[in-house]
């Protein structure tokens, strides 16, 4: 059964951002060292890399591919992980900009898609195959399919830094009836998953 799981890093005091986000720091002020765990603590966190990377789709919000702003990305930008992203896997970037299907080496395509997240969703369920959907974020994409009950398994990975300002994760979804699953961590994050209700 396809279950629809978001993996996203936070600070202590809830941002997925810092402050000031731009195309030079696209995860704002103080932002990269959210994901510190990923980098220098890899064989660490191994298992929980692998879950991040385990889906058989993903769906993106525009800003996480292409930036902050509302201005439409140059024909040549190709997203920010080089030409062989990490997904492995047909990635729904929500956006109201059309582009045709962007092919990129190791498995990874592009969609760009202007509609309902819960069209999206079926269509990111069916390119699946039966694995899981992967909401991949950013902030406002994960709060929309929160708010809207469509996510089964929320994942946090809480970095124990406090950005002070940015964008928050939870601003605006009202009550959330979460279970917890399972809590882990290291040195520099503490992992939390729990079954959203």
């Amino acid at each position: 059964m396809t279950h629809v799981t978001c993996d996203l890093t936070v600070s202590l005091d809830g941002f997925v951002a810092g402050p000031h986000q731009s195309m030079e720091q696209p995860l704002g002020e103080g932002g990269e060292k959210l994901h510190r765990w990923q980098f220098k603590e890899r064989d660490t966190n191994a298992a929980e890399v692998a879950g991040i990377l385990e889906a058989g789709a993903y769906i993106m919000g525009r800003n996480m591919f292409a930036g902050p702003g509302e201005q439409v990305w140059p024909e040549e930008w190709r997203g920010w992980w080089g030409e062989e992203p990490p997904y492995h896997a047909p990635v729904f970037v929500l956006s109201s900009h059309p582009h045709e299907p962007m092919v990129m080496e190791g498995g990874t395509t592009f969609h760009f898609v202007n509609d309902d997240i819960g069209s999206v969703l079926a269509r990111a369920k069916e390119a699946a195959g039966g694995k899981n959907v992967a909401i991949a974020g950013g902030a406002s994409t994960a709060r929309q399919f929160l708010a809207a009950g469509l996510i089964d398994e929320l994942r946090l990975h809480v970095a124990p830094i406090v950005l002070g300002a940015g964008e928050r994760l939870l601003d605006g979804i009202g009550e959330l009836n979460l279970e917890p699953i399972e809590v882990r961590g290291t040195s520099l994050v503490s992992h939390l998953r729990y079954k959203v209700g």
